[in-house]
């Protein structure tokens, strides 16, 4: 998987970039956010990047801070929420705005959004707020520090286990006293492990 690249801007035109890279040309799509963070043709950028693989298609994304492609990969896993639909919260919003946006409550606000109808900013709402109070999205979201708690919980999401379910195995690890990711890591597999049928 392709999670960062550096290089030399060869071509924009949104939501479309071309990024020449060792002189291999990656062609990306970003978000209007990204593109106004982004210099002019012929400058050096470095971008995040998601790699999304479908069966007929490789596509990149590329985004100018890593907040922004953690919100991105989030909203992905929203049902009805596709790769366009993300570009389109994250051109119209910054990941804070958004979180503060679902926090609020504001449907309103992301049927402004073009491609999200009422029941998709429903939806929207109640997963992402979820998710965020799961620990998931919004301290990546907001641009905090790295907290070993919420990147054990996500490197337990992201190996097959439910949010709450890795709240919990993350929460008896701290209570016997590890305290880096990697040791919260360790210690809730083994928590999880033997609470599992």
């Amino acid at each position: 998987m392709i999670g960062h690249l550096r290089g030399e801007i060869a071509g924009k035109k949104p939501p479309q970039l071309l990024l020449s890279v060792g002189g291999v040309g990656y062609e990306l799509e970003a978000s209007m956010t990204t593109f106004s963070d982004l210099p002019e043709v012929g400058a050096r950028a470095s971008l995040f990047v998601h790699m999304l693989v479908r069966e007929d298609s490789q596509r990149l994304y590329g985004f100018s801070a890593a907040a922004e492609r953690d919100l991105f990969r989030a909203l992905l896993k929203v049902n009805g929420v596709g790769p366009r639909v993300a570009l389109a919260i994250l051109s119209g919003m910054t990941p804070p705005e958004f979180r503060d946006c679902v926090s609020a409550g504001d449907a309103g606000k992301l049927v402004r959004v073009p491609g999200i109808g009422r029941r998709t900013a429903e939806r929207l709402l109640v997963e992402m707020r979820d998710r965020m109070g799961e620990g998931e999205a919004p301290d990546a979201a907001a641009g905090a520090a790295p907290d070993p708690v919420r990147d054990a919980v996500s490197a337990l999401v992201a190996l097959g286990y439910k949010p709450a379910e890795a709240i919990r195995a993350v929460r008896a690890a701290g209570e016997s006293g590890a305290q880096s990711s990697e040791q919260l890591i360790r210690a809730a597999l083994r928590t999880a492990a033997a609470g599992r049928p």
